[in-house]
């Protein structure tokens, strides 16, 4: 399964859109979602704005918040990942510094266990290895809303926790994209061990 990269908008109003803002309808939370699409493929995550998607569906912004409360949760459920910042930073940073890279490396591989899951954020990889756009997007999202952030908490230099990234991706290609055995099918706890220390170093310097 792949995830497509959403066709460029032409931005404007489509053919056979009403003039105003209309109130939320059965189909409005799924119309959202489509007009997300185009618009993160347009202008990337970075440039995005809640407005600029809530007038793309015509709708209220405030529907927008609604139904996904940030910008970031728009752009994970219109790409279906498996990840929520504001859910998962807060759970991998509560606790002992000295236990972080621990809880980042046991979130990742628990998170990308299930098949169904993480097969959406394979997907837009996949896409992202050979597609400019969709790797703008994808540079973005992560950079602004997980990496960025979480070394922004810790204060690790960038460098530092993009080379954390780096070791967690790297793993996550070697594990499901290109599948090398033992690291295929090697048990998540195993791998916990043996990643923890070189994540924890990343970040404690």
């Amino acid at each position: 399964m792949t995830t497509e990269v959403p066709e460029v908008s032409g931005g404007g109003r489509r053919p056979g859109r009403r003039p105003g803002r209309r109130p939320g309808t059965a189909d409005t939370r799924g119309e959202i979602l489509a007009a997300a699409r185009r618009v993160f493929a347009e202008k990337g995550f970075d440039k995005a704005t809640i407005r600029g998607i809530a007038r793309e569906a015509a709708v209220d912004p405030a529907l927008v918040h609604h139904y996904f409360d940030s910008k970031e949760g728009v752009f994970v459920a219109a790409l279906r990942l498996p990840l929520d910042p504001s859910s998962m930073i807060p759970r991998v940073l509560a606790g002992p510094r000295e236990e972080v890279g621990e809880r980042i490396v046991r979130f990742v591989l628990t998170m990308t266990a299930d098949a169904e899951a993480r097969e959406p954020l394979l997907g837009l990889v996949r896409t992202a290895m050979v597609n400019e756009q969709a790797a703008g997007m994808v540079r973005e999202f992560f950079r602004t809303a997980v990496v960025g952030r979480v070394a922004e908490t810790l204060e690790v230099p960038p460098l530092r926790m993009e080379a954390a990234f780096a070791q967690m991706f790297g793993v996550l290609m070697t594990r499901y994209i290109l599948v090398f055995e033992p690291m295929a099918s090697a048990d998540i706890e195993e791998l916990v061990e043996l990643l923890a220390p070189v994540v924890q170093g990343y970040l404690a310097g």
